[in-house]
């Protein structure tokens, strides 16, 4: 056990692959995008996915070592780290030809997918003000701060019904879901922090309104972003942030897709592991601390990355995150593999009903 928290150092592969793709001035630009979205999934394709949980005495040591932690907290100045450099070699790459400063974009924008939301989404669950104010740290660096709120409050809460804008329905294409989650996403959370202010009786125009504040910082670094380091530069910032989120909505699409929770009368029935699509496959698991263990994440958000557990119940995917979020965006090729993959679980639940 003494070791095991090491193996997520695997994450820290991500802002190496990404600063030495902004450093290059050749083809190499793009090896961070083939690392995520060509190396992992070829390998997934072959590792099988491990179906293993911690017993409870490695879930209590697991939960209270702090190097898990620490792994954790780091990513935050790497994150920092990645955006300076890739500031300052855009200023210096303004001669540069267009394919490759798209390759540049595209490096920081699978750090601002994976560091800046992946992470930022695991410290927004921690209960610690500090840790929260990270997550609102790494968030602004892809600008979604909004996200610390709708997630938490909304996407939780109405997961895989029709009020969720990040869950995916039946038949929708990923192209469609992107536009139906990034506004509605950004509306419910407006919406919902209008409901805690009125209900702590406090105005909506005031500094107590976090969506408010968070649209004041985001607007503030895109300034100081273009005064310090030109219009190009900012341009580039903004395409990468844009890659950044699309990353995440990618991933809400695949996560909940076709899957939906019963209404009893008005009321949803309580979400469960069977709501959100699972895979087990180790490489995305380590690039994207556990993401991919998402039915137990939505069955007890409290849980920690590293004490996330496989059910046997979950929907299982035929591959890793990565690979998956590639066939999303062939909308014929995804709805064959995932509607086989629906109906085959559909059956496995009546086969279960029916023993």
């Amino acid at each position: 056990m003494k070791f095991r928290a090491l193996k997520y150092t695997f994450v820290y592969l991500v802002p190496i692959v990404v600063s030495l793709s902004i450093w290059a001035d050749s083809l190499w630009t793009y090896f961070a995008v083939f690392f995520v979205f060509g190396i992992i999934p070829a390998i997934e394709l072959f590792t099988h996915a491990s179906t293993y949980n911690l017993t409870e005495i490695e879930e209590e040591i697991a939960k209270n070592d702090q190097l898990y932690d620490w792994l954790l907290y780091l990513l935050v100045p790497a994150q920092y780290a990645l955006l300076l450099f890739f500031l300052f070699e855009i200023r210096q790459s303004q001669n540069l030809p267009l394919y490759l400063l798209i390759g540049k974009i595209s490096a920081f924008g699978m750090a601002c997918g994976i560091l800046g939301i992946n992470a930022a989404h695991e410290l927004g669950h921690r209960s610690t003000s500090y840790e929260q104010t990270m997550s609102k740290m790494l968030l602004l660096t892809t600008l979604y701060m909004h996200f610390f709120i709708e997630h938490n409050r909304g996407h939780h809460k109405n997961v895989s019904t029709d009020a969720d804008p990040a869950s995916s329905r039946y038949g929708e294409t990923v192209y469609a879901f992107y536009f139906r989650s990034i506004w509605g996403s950004w509306i419910s959370a407006w919406r919902l922090e209008a409901k805690r202010l009125a209900k702590k009786g406090l105005p909506f125009w005031s500094v107590h309104n976090q969506m408010l504040r968070f649209q004041i910082i985001q607007l503030l670094l895109i300034a100081g972003i273009g005064i310090g380091f030109g219009l190009l530069t900012l341009l580039c910032f903004l395409a990468a942030a844009t890659i950044g989120f699309l990353l995440l909505e990618t991933v809400n699409y695949i996560e909940h897709y076709g899957l939906r929770r019963k209404k009893k009368g008005d009321i949803y029935e309580r979400v469960l592991p069977v709501h959100s699509w699972n895979s087990n496959h180790p490489i995305g698991r380590l690039a994207l601390l556990e993401l991919s263990r998402h039915s137990d994440h939505h069955y007890m958000a409290s849980r920690k990355y590293q004490i996330l557990r496989h059910f046997d119940q979950s929907p299982q995917m035929p591959t890793g995150y990565p690979g998956m979020m590639i066939l999303a965006l062939i909308p014929p090729l995804w709805f064959a593999v995932m509607h086989r993959q629906i109906n085959k679980y559909k059956q496995m639940q009546v086969g279960e009903a029916l023993a």
